[in-house]
């Protein structure tokens, strides 16, 4: 590879690894970034997806005092995430992402939007209530379906899971945004995990490309994880809500542009 690949390469998934610590939407950098450095899209998608399951550890270790308040949810949550990890990594290795990535800007536009709203409709719901939603099994129960979607989305292609996460976890009562990104970053990697150990069981892994961004992945997940706590839980959501209307526009742009 020429150095300029490597250091792309390593740009996008340390930028990657950054913005899926805050909200989701990393995938948004490095599968383009892979792309334009010719890497087929099936295999920029795999490789894409296990470089950013290995530097999700730079993340959850910088989220590690919050990780106790999330448990319960976590357990919850955990079957649903590695199931649907393993249907999408399925599908996508026999149908391919080009019908499913249609719809992504959408995708990623409603939950923006959901995430953006989600104080009026816990409200109207009746979901915020002290015991953060544990009292609703009608809320439960909706958010494990809407996590099995999410899971089986993110093993077939990814982008934006973080923020449907987000959404859904508002939703459910959780109001400390880092108790919110520490659950959703553990079931993001378990979702792409799982998909990852697909993918390199069929053998759509592109090796060195995979080495490069692992290590731009971990640094990027690491400061993103630590340096989002050191700002307001109102100033967080604000970012994601930013990051969540640009990656929306972006996919739309990209999608649309050439029609």
């Amino acid at each position: 590879m020429a150095p300029t690949e490597i250091l792309g390469l390593l740009a996008a998934a340390a930028g990657a690894g950054a913005i899926n610590a805050v909200a989701g939407g990393g995938t948004l950098l490095t599968f383009p970034t892979l792309l334009l450095f010719g890497t087929p899209p099936v295999v920029a998608n795999a490789t894409s997806t296990l470089a950013l399951v290995i530097g999700t550890s730079g993340s959850i270790y910088g989220y590690r005092q919050h990780l106790d308040p999330v448990k319960t949810w976590l357990w919850r949550f955990l079957p649903v995430s590695l199931l649907g990890g393993l249907i999408g990594a399925f599908l996508l290795t026999r149908t391919g992402d080009k019908t499913f990535s249609q719809l992504v800007p959408f995708l990623i536009l409603f939950a923006t939007l959901l995430f953006l709203a989600q104080g009026i409709f816990r409200r109207f719901a009746a979901l915020d209530d002290p015991e953060g939603g544990r009292g609703k099994p009608h809320a439960i129960w909706g958010a494990i379906l809407f996590q099995l979607g999410v899971a089986i989305y993110g093993g077939y292609f990814g982008a934006g899971i973080g923020i449907l996460m987000l959404a859904s976890l508002g939703f459910i009562g959780l109001g400390n945004i880092h108790q919110m990104n520490t659950l959703k970053t553990i079931l993001g990697s378990l979702i792409n995990l799982v998909a990852a150990l697909w993918f390199v069981s069929a053998g759509l892994i592109h090796w060195p490309k995979a080495g490069i961004m692992t290590v731009g992945a971990l640094a990027g997940y690491y400061l993103g994880s630590h340096y989002a706590q050191q700002i307001s839980q109102r100033r967080v959501r604000q970012i994601i809500t930013l990051i969540g209307f640009t990656l929306s526009g972006i996919t739309f742009y990209r999608q649309f542009a050439g029609r």
